[in-house]
């Protein structure tokens, strides 16, 4: 049976595992995600992880045997670096990336060293907090290219049809100086980039949808949105793997002042 796949908004740092003023602030998102594994048509396999918190100079797959949290966050409560998220690698897969990538040769680095950074546990931990699910990652390629992040998806695709649920890890609004730290009054002019974007997603012909993606930094509001797109390429990579699923509007709501947008591919 083929996978979801699902581009999720991860927060900021581990706040869905601390307070907040006001004390709802994560609530609604955290809420959805610990939802996301009772839609699934099946258990997954194993999860397949873009995160907006690992650039390489190639495509990296994390090989680390046990990968441990690589706390890549600052400055918050001491209890927060001590969650704990011991989910299994997934070494019987590492060779259907390396085929699926060689076969539209595309290169591909390994990692034997790497740790689990935030993008992958924090959501790891409201999804899957037991950690049975075996987790890959993969790295965004630097210079963010939209084109080489959606054949990346696309190359990756066929890992679907064996069960394997990907997630593409960031925000679909990140402009950290204009979050209204406290307040969740509107953040002016951050709606306009949320419209395109999920008209964009949730396009019926998925050509046009990649095709507007892949020049996403024309639309309105898209430097205001994201001053530096690493925590959008993500999408790119789910859009990718997608096929002709039309995208749909998975999850939205406002926290602090910024409108927040999920997205997945049936």
């Amino acid at each position: 049976m083929t996978m979801p796949a699902y581009y999720i908004p991860h927060g900021g740092g581990p706040c869905f595992f601390m307070d907040w003023s006001p004390a709802d602030t994560w609530t609604a998102l955290g809420n959805w995600m610990r939802s996301i594994p009772a839609s699934l048509p099946q258990p997954p396999t194993a999860q397949l992880v873009f995160s907006a918190h690992w650039e390489q100079p190639e495509f990296t797959l994390l090989t680390t045997g046990q990968p441990d949290l690589y706390y890549d966050y600052y400055d918050f409560p001491p209890h927060t670096y001590d969650l704990r998220w011991p989910a299994p690698a997934a070494p019987e897969l590492f060779d259907s990336v390396r085929q699926c990538m060689q076969t539209v040769g595309m290169p591909l680095a390994e990692d034997n060293t790497r740790d689990f950074d935030h993008g992958v546990f924090i959501p790891g931990l409201l999804m899957y907090p037991q950690a049975q699910i075996p987790t890959l990652q993969i790295s965004l390629r630097r210079g963010l290219d939209p084109q080489e992040h959606l054949a990346l998806g696309r190359a990756l695709a066929p890992l679907r049809d064996k069960g394997v649920l990907f997630v593409g890890s960031g925000m679909s609004y990140h402009n950290m100086r204009a979050f209204r730290y406290g307040d969740n009054t509107p953040i002016e002019g951050a709606e306009i980039f949320d419209d395109w974007l999920t008209t964009t997603v949730c396009n019926p012909q998925p050509a046009l949808r990649n095709a507007a993606l892949a020049e996403w930094e024309k639309a309105p509001g898209a430097r205001f949105a994201h001053p530096r797109e690493e925590h959008l390429i993500p999408l790119m990579v789910i859009a990718g793997a997608a096929g002709a699923a039309q995208g749909k509007l998975a999850w939205h709501d406002r926290a602090m002042g910024a409108p927040l947008s999920a997205f997945s591919f049936d």
